[in-house]
């Protein structure tokens, strides 16, 4: 055993990363408070014990590894509550005090729960993940009195929610998610003063939803998401009841409430993650909805909301907004401008009206562009190509006109880390992690691994249209998703040919537009492409046939354009498009079309066929001559038997004859005397 000696240096007042583990170090000194610049400090792998009171004024800190030392967990971490910027706190293999846990997710358990017998030390209890299909038993409570935190999701449980559980006097944590749980909310659970963190996702609980749910002052979050939940959300203004002052995240989204918004939700003024979507909710969005101040995450979507987008929302932190497939109407709102936490905008299938407008390009860090199925018109603003993050546009179902902007080229599409992140979920941290947040390098033991921090539960999921269907994207996936979709819209002029240059995009839709001249060839860099939608247009020319090199092509389509020539050759993933990917093209040949090149591209030639078929066209000829001349004597001969056979049309036929005879001789006598007279005049 030693101590450590820092004389000296606790004067490297701007020393950054301090890395001393792997000791056997004893004794924190009280100077290693005034290394204030420090970002990371490694202290593991030694045997320090005591209070961590000397790293309370180390504020610019943000990695902090204390593993494999004798601190007691948790009482000496109280002193770390002041350093705000930490990223990342290890502490794994301490000195555990007058705590137990149980930990047996993920596993496949069945059967009953626990034995009725009392384990007092028992704090952490999580067995989410198996296949438990049991009711929860009521024993529970008296078997762990201290219990901390119940984790029992992901399992079959059924039945009712034991009252008990609202009863245990230091339960903070209750996660009943994703199980069969049938009934109500036991109101002893929503009076609990122990009670934080309440998660009765995806079940099938029914009936209204339990006023003093909301009128907890402990609660902080709150899901119950994924119900059977009716009624209105209750007016807790009106009840004798508390408020939910600390509520930082409410997730009611996926039941059948209905009503309106009561205000008391947009006085909440901890608030961070708000998800409502898919109910029966109506009326106008209040304007109280700007008084969030901490607002990060909102959805509102698949709802009757109507009017316009309050003018005054712009939290200063927001960064996820989801108003899609309600009825909002007007213009977009110019309040978000200048938003540049602001990474997703979804306000696809409403009313709105107008431009685009051009201060599109002050959301600096907008990664989704959402705008799908509303009445947009104008040209698509060339400052959308200043997004340097963005990563996924739908434009599509509007009435845009002009060009495709050319500058959209210039996009990298490039994978998003924070395209998917809410601030407070579930993070799994990795060396490249930490060097991501700290910007430097910190080795971490290879037996330390990942680490993960329990919190949020509210994901974000964003819909985009590909492949001939539409797609929900989130996590980790939405983070490496890319596409432009502008389709159905009245878009005109030639194809940029910079949009080639999207060499990690995955889907790219313009059809049902009006676009001319040719499908350009830079489309063969386009190597990351999932689906590639060039349909009913009024494009002309030939297919690129370096086409054919895009391997990861699942979806392909040009029809109904003006094409010619020759369909790409039918090798790997050309091999798999039928003819629908090239119908409508009546100059295009080729399989897998039924029109033979062969008939339009090669000369003609002159075959024994071609012969015959010309002998069979002159004996065609000759007997249709034939036929003529023979009905021809048949009239004349009827004519002459008529004659002979009536005198009264024998009479008529020849006086009609003279009379022509005689007008005859008399305009050719006229004709000859004037061509005399002419002539005359002309002599003289």
């Amino acid at each position: 055993m030693k101590i450590i000696y820092f004389s000296g240096w606790c004067d490297l007042r701007n020393l950054k990363q301090l890395d001393i583990s792997g000791n056997v170090h004893q004794g924190l000194p009280s100077c290693l408070g005034n290394l204030t610049s420090l970002r990371a400090l490694d202290i593991s792998d030694n045997q320090f014990t005591g209070s961590l009171a000397p790293l309370a004024n180390l504020t610019s800190l943000r990695f902090l590894s204390l593993s494999r030392n004798h601190f007691q967990v948790p009482l000496s971490f109280i002193s770390l509550a002041n350093l705000t910027d930490l990223k990342i706190l290890l502490r794994d293999e301490n000195k555990l005090v007058m705590e137990e846990e149980l930990f047996l997710m993920g596993n496949s358990f069945k059967g009953p729960l626990f034995p009725p017998i009392p384990y007092p030390d028992v704090s952490s209890i999580d067995i989410s993940n198996n296949k438990i299909q049991a009711q929860i038993p009521v024993y529970i409570c008296s078997t762990f009195p201290h219990l901390e935190r119940l984790l029992l999701s992901l399992n079959s449980f059924k039945g009712n929610i034991p009252p008990c559980l609202g009863g245990m006097s230091q339960l903070s944590l209750l996660d009943l998610s994703n199980n069969q749980l049938s009934g109500g909310v036991p109101e002893e659970l929503t009076m609990s003063s122990s009670l934080k963190i309440l998660r009765l996702s995806n079940n099938n609980l029914t009936g209204k939803v339990v006023p003093t749910i909301f009128a907890s002052n402990y609660f902080l979050k709150l899901y119950l998401d994924g119900n059977n939940f009716v009624g209105e959300i209750p007016d807790i203004d009106s009840l004798n009841v508390g408020f939910p002052y600390f509520l930082t995240e409410i997730d009611l989204s996926n039941n059948n409430l209905s009503g309106k918004l009561p205000r008391w939700i947009w006085n909440m003024s901890y608030l961070e993650r708000l998800a409502l979507s898919n109910n029966h909710f109506e009326g106008s969005i209040p304007m109280e909805l700007c008084n969030l101040d901490l607002l990060e995450f909102l959805d509102l979507s698949q709802n009757n909301f109507s009017g316009y987008i309050p003018s005054c929302f712009n939290p200063p932190n927001i960064q996820h907004v989801h108003m899609s497939r309600n009825r909002l109407s007007g213009p977009l709102t110019p309040s978000l401008y200048n938003s540049s936490s602001l990474v997703t905008l979804d306000l696809t299938a409403n009313n709105l009206t107008g431009n685009i407008p051009e201060w599109i390009n002050t959301l600096s860090g907008l990664s989704v562009l959402l705008l799908k199925a509303n009445h947009l018109e104008g040209r698509i603003p060339v400052q959308l190509c200043k997004l340097c993050s963005l990563s996924i546009i739908d434009l599509s179902q509007n009435k845009l006109s002009g060009p495709i902007p050319s500058c959209l080229g210039n996009l990298t599409f490039g994978s998003s880390y924070d395209k998917s992140l809410i601030s407070g979920g579930y993070y799994y941290f990795s060396e490249q992690d930490i060097q991501k947040y700290i910007g430097m390098e910190v080795n971490m033991d290879q037996s330390v691994g990942s680490h993960s921090v329990f919190s949020s539960k509210v994901k974000e999921w964003i819909e985009f249209t590909t492949k001939r269907g539409s797609y929900r994207y989130g996590s980790d996936i939405l983070d490496y998703m890319s596409g432009i979709d502008l389709s159905c819209n009245k878009l005109t002029g030639e194809i940029p040919f910079e949009l080639g240059n999207l060499s990690e995009i995955r889907s790219l839709n313009c059809s049902h537009n009006k676009l001319i001249g040719v499908i350009p060839s830079s489309f063969s860099n386009l190597k990351q492409i999932e689906s590639l939608d060039l349909s009913y247009n009024n494009l002309s020319g030939r297919i690129p046939i370096q086409l054919v090199e895009l391997n990861f092509l699942e979806v392909f389509s040009v029809a109904h354009n003006d094409l010619s020539g020759k369909t790409p050759e039918r090798k790997a993933q050309f091999g798999t498009f039928d003819e629908s990917s090239y119908e409508g093209n009546p100059l295009l040949c080729g399989p897998p079309l039924h029109n033979n090149c062969s008939n339009t591209d090669s000369p003609p030639t002159v075959s024994t066929e071609s012969d015959d078929e010309g002998e069979d066209n002159l004996l065609d000829m000759s007997a249709f001559c034939v036929s003529l001349l023979i009905s021809f004597a048949a009239v004349l001969l009827g004519i002459f038997s008529s004659l002979c056979i009536n005198p009264y049309w024998r009479n008529a036929w020849f006086s009609f004859i003279e009379d022509c005879i005689t007008t005859c001789r008399f305009s050719i006598v006229g004709n000859v005397f004037e061509l005399y007279i002419f002539r005359r005049n002309a002599q003289l």
